[in-house]
């Protein structure tokens, strides 16, 4: 393996592809109906306990005179588990189980013959969640009701929430057929609630600040309310709040234990509290830029974002830039950042236009090579990764990512981009990914990024867990794990009891032990969300042993199928069909998600009308003693601070200021996962 002395990171901002359509309901192109219209919008968000529970209600008219086929487009978040599909017509209303794909399908095709009222939610890649409705009656309306979980994403304290909608439009082939109508004729609305038993300093809705009424409920506890008349669904709506400063780190567990008689299902979130020290000396910086075809309406995005990283480098810095569309150049050879360097630097990054193909591996590869053992360097990608010239195989990359001692900081800007492929490179070099939305605060995320790079990283992570029957936890080979960083984590276990997990590091050179107990409950009916979450996180990470090699394609299929029934996800091997109480009957379909919703909401109901629940399990013997000057347990310089600080603050929000914090409330020192 080739050794690169110095930190080099890949700052990998994915971008959206040439003509971004939004969610919405699709017509295919040339048809001689009149578009389906979607009438009303409706998004409810609830932020509890360390994940994200989003519940989307929409109206579907057909203006027609005859009975249509609907058929609409939601891009997928990353990590989502869709876990209900509901359809309401006039007085009936039918609910969705997983099957697999094939059973799915035939299913919906033959009941939608029948002229029978029916559905089907399926999974088309990574780009989009595809939902069709068999039956739109004319002049008449449906009512559709999905719901989705996801892990919170928090990263340096400041937690991030994205609904998405704007697709990325890499998918060709469906763009060629399909056309999108985004337009919401009456009703839009976007309502969350925030509760958190960490105390919550600020928030922002880059965008929406102008719409947005904030009710304050306590220091912990926030509703926001978005209404609109006659809106586009074209804009991302992207939340960050940010948890008080001083926070330690730790260690909280959530669980989900249905009996005595059933195994148990955790998530796990360690926050670090480690003051990690900044990198002296000078570094170096690789820019490459994706200039293929797929960036021609962010092309100018594109160049704003590594203009301003550009400029935040220091005088004893040097830089690079790499572009790539059909094959790979240089188009600056690297250069001291100087004042004057910067400026016609990014005078000529500005005149750089999009066109050609997309020939990613060969821009990686060529802004790999010529690095200075000698000097930090940092390697910033910008691209969709939707491979299509040159070397497209995703075993190629993670061969090409291991021959470096590299850290790879992944930022997947924007919906429908390769995020598995992002992951993989990542995944190969012990790296950090994040999505990143096009209504994101581009200078935050850069700053949130800075960080990492400019800061000591632990090497050689693992983590264990032992105790409790525990088994089948995921992402316990960190490799490395940077400052402000949240890891979070999945796990089952066979019996309750003490529990012990271990974080093994190094650190400069020294190795380094952090550890603490927990009990894992014997009954604990609060959060049955967990299990999907579980479940998704197994999936994921067959898929990526898949990607690369490791797992035969047939085998990968199998267990994601297995795991997608057995516990009610929509998968590239299930989907979820809709059908009447007596179809489902007639087809032998057992009615497990019936079931497990019915669990969930009782739960949700009960958490509803409690502040958010403590999680935290290292209270009697921290897993970290140092409490860091820092925001959320991880340490941060004060220019970026400040900076995030201003991000947070500005605009104009309504706030109405309601009750004052309960002593629940305000409890720090029963902190649960925000």
């Amino acid at each position: 393996m080739q050794k690169v002395t110095s930190i080099l990171t890949l700052l990998t901002v994915l971008a959206v592809a040439a003509h971004a359509n939004a969610a919405g309901i699709l017509t295919a192109t040339g048809s001689a109906d009149a578009p389906i219209r979607i009438r009303d919008h409706h998004v409810q968000v609830t932020l509890n306990n360390g994940f994200a529970q989003t519940e989307v209600v929409q109206t579907f008219h057909n203006p027609n005179s005859r009975d249509l086929e609907a058929v609409y487009s939601f891009p997928i978040p990353r990590s989502a588990s869709l876990a209900e599909v509901t359809v309401i017509a006039g007085e009936y209303e039918i609910a969705g189980e997983v099957v697999s794909r094939e059973d799915a399908r035939q299913a919906y095709e033959e009941e939608k013959q029948k002229g029978n009222d029916a559905a089907v939610a399926e999974k088309n890649g990574y780009i989009d969640f595809r939902f069709s409705v068999a039956r739109v009656s004319a002049g008449g309306d449906v009512q559709i009701r999905f719901v989705y979980y996801q892990p919170l994403e928090i990263d340096t304290g400041v937690a991030r929430y994205v609904y998405p909608v704007e697709e990325g439009g890499t998918d060709d082939a469906g763009s060629s057929f399909w056309t999108p109508n985004n337009a919401v004729d009456e009703h839009f609305s976007i309502a969350v609630e925030v509760k958190s038993a960490w105390p919550i300093t600020d928030l922002r809705m880059p965008g929406y600040e102008g719409a947005a009424i904030v009710d304050n409920l306590g220091e912990g506890h926030r509703t926001i309310k978005i209404e609109e008349q006659q809106s586009v669904l074209e804009r991302d709506f992207v939340l960050y709040y940010r948890l008080r400063d001083d926070l330690p780190g730790r260690v909280e567990v959530i669980p989900y234990r249905a009996s005595d008689s059933d195994d148990g299902t955790f998530m796990m979130v360690v926050t670090p509290g480690l003051d990690l020290q900044p990198l002296n000396g000078g570094s170096d910086y690789v820019f490459i830029l994706d200039v293929s075809g797929s960036m021609q309406t962010k092309i100018k995005s594109l160049a704003r974002g590594v203009s301003k990283a550009i400029g935040e480098l220091k005088d004893h810095d040097r830089f690079r830039v790499v572009a790539f569309s059909s094959d790979a150049r240089e188009v600056i050879g690297w250069t001291a950042a100087t004042t004057s360097n910067v400026q016609r630097a990014i005078a000529k990054i500005d005149t750089l236009a999009a066109g050609g193909s997309t020939n990613m591996f060969e821009g990686v590869s060529l802004g790999l090579r010529g690095l200075d053992d000698d000097r930090a360097t940092s390697v910033v990608l910008v691209t969709d990764a939707v491979t299509n010239t040159g070397v497209v195989s995703p075993e190629a990359f993670d061969k090409l990512m291991r021959k470096f001692d590299v850290r790879v900081f992944g930022f997947l800007l924007g919906n429908s981009g390769n995020w598995p492929l992002l992951q993989l490179v990542c995944d190969a070099s012990g790296g950090f990914s994040a999505q990143v939305s096009n209504a994101d605060d581009m200078t935050g995320q850069l700053l949130l990024a800075k960080s990492k790079v400019t800061h000591e990283s632990l090497h050689d992570a693992s983590l264990r867990i032992k105790g409790g029957g525990v088994y089948d936890v995921t992402d316990q080979q960190l490799r490395k794990i940077y400052r402000g960083e949240q890891l979070v984590l999945f796990g089952r276990y066979a019996k309750p009891g003490t529990a012990t997990v271990r974080l093994n590091a190094s650190l400069t050179g020294a190795d380094k032990v952090y550890e603490t107990t927990f009990e894992l409950p014997a009954v604990d009916t609060d959060n049955p969300e967990i299990e999907r979450l579980w479940a998704l996180r197994q999936i994921e990470e067959i898929e990526q042993r898949a990607l690369i090699g490791q797992l035969p394609s047939g085998e990968a299929k199998v267990a994601v199928r297995d795991l997608g029934i057995n516990y009610q996800l929509v998968t590239d091997e299930t989907s979820m069909v809709v059908l009447s109480d007596q179809a489902f009957a007639d087809r032998g379909i057992e009615r497990r998600n019936r079931e497990r919703v019915g669990r969930e909401r009782t739960a949700q109901i009960a958490r509803a009308q409690k502040p958010a629940r403590s999680a935290r399990v290292d209270n009697k013997k921290p897993m970290f003693r140092d409490r860091a000057p820092s925001i959320g347990g991880g340490a941060f310089d004060p220019v970026s601070l400040g900076v995030i600080g201003v991000l947070l603050g500005a605009g104009v929000v309504r706030r109405r200021l309601r009750s004052t914090p309960s002593s629940q409330d305000t409890n720090a020192d029963q902190g649960a996962a925000a």
